[in-house]
């Protein structure tokens, strides 16, 4: 099978143009390909995850990725998928946010002896001249046309500023910019980035001749992918100080029945043969195949070890009650005033339930437990002995829980 058939058949790609070159290039490891990733957090997460395995994969085939970083296009913004305009951020953040983006990326991607590339578009963009920008470049794109994408349509009922308009502009000048200096003759992006990918590769086939190399695809399910960096309490980042690698296993090793087969086609790098097999798994054996996803997962982000601690510990949690890796919530003697907390208090401290209304409904449906015992009076409160030595395992429901200790 070639790497484009197993992309297919992964579930991978969605729309392309010149579909013969573009699989003629990927298969014999000519293709120079780019995927932006826009510096909005200190982290990545999960959402980023299909483009970073899609990176990897093609490399694993002779391609060279250039993970484009946007330095530049992070001081606008990009209104695609959005219903409100994004926050600015300063330089200063932004280049923090990219450092950390580099060592992250470099867990999925060899950057050695020119294998790949880490490019920031701030290095064009923030010192472009305006009136030379807009003479080069705007004649090739149609106002008109450009309020017909997507990403602008959502946006003209609520209100789309100028600034934001400009980011189909820069976003194609990117692949412009790229292709010139890199060579790089193919991009990828998620479903919502089509109408900027177009625009790209139509800006260099009028700039350069229709000869010019310049192709798009993009990821099938992205958006989605996007999604899967949600969660009631916020994003599943890759970095291990914001998410354990046992928070991050226990995120996969709880996702949906109906998703868990798509996400190891889409996500792992297990063999297609053997993941076939698993199409026919149902009932318990769908349990067997998220903890194979939770452990390929981590492991391909925090190594083995941790996959292996995470892994074990999981078990533990649901066999015994207790797990020694789970996330925790330590307790201070400013915890109890009166010599005593009180289990909605526990319930907010470890970030169980976002308010105190939450936590008194939790008990109230019979939802939460402590090590063990469930626990049905909103008033119920502990003493400090409760939280001392190991600690005590709290749940809210099957699936959120917290080890909670007195510092």
């Amino acid at each position: 099978m070639t790497i484009f058939d197993e992309l297919k058949a992964r579930g991978l790609l969605a729309q392309l143009t010149d579909e013969e070159e573009i699989k003629e290039l990927i298969n014999n490891g000519r293709a120079t390909f780019y995927i932006g990733f826009d510096p909005t957090a200190d982290s990545l997460h999960v959402g980023h995850f299909m483009a970073l395995c899609l990176m990897k994969r093609l490399q694993m085939a002779g391609n060279k990725p250039i993970a484009l970083i946007g330095g530049g296009t992070g001081m606008v913004g990009d209104p695609s998928g959005r219903s409100d305009m994004r926050s600015m951020m300063t330089k200063e953040t932004i280049d923090h946010n990219c450092e950390c983006f580099k060592k992250q990326m470099s867990r999925f991607i060899d950057f050695s002896e020119g294998k790949a590339l880490m490019v920031n578009n701030a290095e064009w963009l923030l010192d472009l001249n305006y009136i030379e920008f807009l003479r080069e470049i705007g004649p090739h794109f149609s106002v008109n046309r450009m309020l017909t994408a997507e990403c602008y349509k959502q946006r003209m009922e609520k209100g789309l500023s100028f600034l934001e308009f400009n980011y189909m502009l820069m976003q194609s000048y990117d692949f412009y910019e790229l292709f010139q200096r890199y060579g790089c003759n193919m991009q990828f992006g998620g479903d919502d980035q089509w109408s900027n990918m177009l625009g790209g590769t139509e800006l260099i086939r009028r700039k350069l001749g229709k000869d010019a190399y310049a192709m798009t695809i993009t990821l099938l399910l992205n958006s989605e992918g996007k999604k899967m960096g949600k969660t009631q309490k916020g994003a599943v980042w890759l970095d291990p100080n914001k998410t354990s690698p046992f928070e991050f296993y226990q995120y996969w090793r709880n996702v949906a029945d109906a998703d868990v087969l798509k996400c190891i086609r889409m996500l792992t790098f297990l063999p297609l043969e053997q993941i076939e097999e698993m199409d026919q798994w149902e009932g318990s054996q769908l349990n067997q195949a998220k903890e194979i996803l939770a452990f390929e997962l981590t492991k391909l982000v925090h190594g083995e070890e941790e996959a292996v601690k995470s892994q074990e510990s999981a078990r533990a949690l649901f066999s015994t009650g207790s797990a020694a890796q789970m996330p925790t919530t330590e307790l201070t003697e400013e915890d109890f005033p009166e010599g005593t907390i009180d289990m909605i208090s526990v319930l907010c401290k470890a970030g169980l339930v976002q308010s105190r209304s939450e936590g008194r409904r939790a008990i109230e449906q019979g939802g939460v437990t402590l090590e063990s015992e469930k626990i049905t009076d909103v008033k119920a409160a502990f003493g400090k002995d409760t939280f001392g030595g190991e600690g005590v395992v709290v749940k809210r429901g099957k699936k959120n829980f917290r080890r909670v200790i007195l510092k």
